[in-house]
């Protein structure tokens, strides 16, 4: 299931994503994959010698298990039962599972780091992450590196979370869980060597743990170098795992996407909807191949009726897979239908109670501003980025958050100073550039500066300097972010770069992850690569 805020991979809030990507990264709109893998699932224990643990996939020994102190049996019940649920991505029943364990025992700090880790919401993140650290100090020292974990994440420290889940490793080095927590910290940051490192010693210390090849095999999936092949061995090794659960399957289909295997990655996701009825994932997958094949009825088909199933067990994601199926306009070729459908969503989430209605609102939001800059107009894309970023306000008031206030405020700038840039204002393009580099100077995140020099290479090439242009959006996030790499390979184009072009046409063409950025393009970047693919 990808959603606005999380993959089948990334079980992370909104307010996570946004802060590992880039500093205070920025949501450029909805798109499926994201540069971070699924964080490591920590082990379970009691401070008592009994423990209610049932054995499954990928437990540990006792002697191998990250603490978990609670003297609350019923409290670590609900506590394992979230974790079988979540090494599953059954991510709505996880989070009910951990807001129970944390319920029935106020003290018990890793139900609140894991209640925080999966919360649906940038609120859900912010008030368990406040939770835990408010009583940290009764746990043992590596549920305290992880509580640390979250804590640099809300504080747009990257680098800092990493040190944290190193620790937790040197404390509990025959954990796969605690090194898995590790890989995710460093793919957020773009250590793939030392991610992949942490995610392949999660397996060796046991073969049998299937969130460590899931990561593994994301990370050869969306991570530079990619190694399609290997992530497939991967998957696969995941599937003869567990062949009955969904999202080993959902996973292949990935794979054979990024392939460019569409017929297969269909049946992929036909398995995946058949395994599990009640979840929408299989089928709003499904509608993303069927919106690259062209099947554009069946894709709007698809996107709705995973929507309804998620509506109906009380989901936040069906909101976001109308956001998917906004973007079949895209594919069509008629972005303001796509606009109006999109506007249409945001409206319906005004004055939600829904958890999470404000991220998918402020998504929907920013996805229309995308668009209507790439279209030029310029009072639709302004008033978009207005009214998300007062939304973006509000809920950084309400959570009492300096640093989501400020995520916010970065989100902003880079959308204003690309419609600058775009509209061919070019002081005022340089000056949110400039507000967005003193924002986030002090952020430890090494991609800190990927947006602002997106909206430097935007300007560039709206000015017709396009060596330099591509000079600035080769330092944007062009790995996965289908907007950044398909105008710096119309740079390379116009500079003359014609080997450099063609050879970033030919990956976009069949990238085959869906965003606003990718669905706008897709037509043009496929006759551009020679129409073959």
């Amino acid at each position: 299931m990808k959603t606005l805020f999380k993959s089948n991979l990334l079980a992370s809030t909104g307010a996570k994503s946004v802060l590992l990507l880039a500093g205070f990264a920025v949501m450029a709109g909805c798109s499926e994959k994201s540069d971070t893998n699924m964080p490591a699932n920590p082990d379970t224990n009691i401070a008592e010698s009994a423990s209610a643990e049932t054995p499954a996939m990928g437990m540990e020994g006792a002697s191998d298990r990250l603490p978990a102190t609670t003297s609350n049996r019923a409290a670590l019940a609900n506590y394992n039962a979230g974790w079988a649920d979540f090494e599953n991505s059954r991510f709505v029943t996880a989070y009910e599972h951990f807001e129970s364990a944390a319920s029935k025992d106020p003290s018990f700090t890793m139900a609140h780091v894991m209640a925080a880790w999966v919360a649906p919401s940038t609120d859900g993140f912010v008030s368990y992450t406040n939770a835990a650290s408010a009583i940290k100090a009764g746990a043992s020292e590596g549920e305290q590196q992880l509580v640390t974990m979250l804590e640099r994440f809300l504080a747009n420290d990257a680098e800092g979370a990493r040190d944290a889940a190193k620790k937790v490793t040197e404390l509990h080095p025959k954990s796969p869980r605690a090194w898995n927590f590790l890989g995710a910290t460093h793919a957020g940051i773009n250590e793939t060597d030392a991610a992949r490192k942490a995610y392949h010693m999660a397996t060796k210390l046991d073969a049998n743990f299937v969130p460590g090849f899931i990561n593994l095999g994301n990370n050869y999936l969306t991570q530079e170098p990619k190694d399609f092949d290997k992530a497939e061995s991967l998957f696969r090794k995941a599937v003869a795992l567990t062949p009955s659960e969904p999202n080993p399957h959902d996973l292949l289909g990935d794979v054979h996407r990024a392939q460019n295997k569409l017929e297969a990655a269909y049946d992929n996701y036909t398995m995946a909807a058949e395994l599990a009825p009640d979840l929408g994932s299989g089928l709003q997958q499904r509608g993303h191949v069927n919106s690259f094949l062209g099947n554009f009825d069946e894709a709007r088909a698809d996107y709705n009726t995973a929507a309804d199933l998620e509506d109906a067990r009380g989901s936040t994601a069906g909101p976001n897979f109308r956001v998917f199926r906004a973007y079949v306009h895209l594919h069509e070729g008629m972005p303001n239908n796509a606009i109006a459908e999109l506007q249409g969503i945001a409206d319906s989430l005004s004055g939600s109670s829904m958890d999470g209605a404000d991220d998918i609102q402020i998504g929907a939001l920013y996805n229309i501003a995308l668009i209507a800059i790439e279209e030029g107009k310029a009072d639709i894309a302004a008033k978009a980025i207005n009214d998300a970023g007062t939304i973006q306000m509000q809920q950084a008031e309400r959570v009492k958050s300096d640093d989501i206030r400020n995520a916010g405020k970065a989100t902003q700038l880079y959308h204003q100073g690309l419609l600058a840039a775009r509209m061919g204002d070019s002081a005022k393009a340089e000056a949110k550039a400039g507000e967005f580099e003193n924002l986030v100077a002090g952020n430890s995140n090494p991609r800190k500066f990927e947006r602002m020099h997106e909206i430097l290479g935007m300007n560039a090439y709206q000015q017709g300097d396009f060596a330099l242009a591509a000079e600035h959006f080769a330092k944007g996030n062009h790995v996965n972010n289908m907007y950044t790499k398909y105008y710096l390979a119309r740079a390379h184009e116009q500079a003359g770069n014609g080997e450099k072009a063609a050879k970033l046409y030919d990956e976009m063409a069949v990238y085959n992850f869906n965003g606003p950025g990718y669905a706008m393009f897709r037509k043009d970047i496929v006759e551009r690569a020679g129409g073959t693919h």
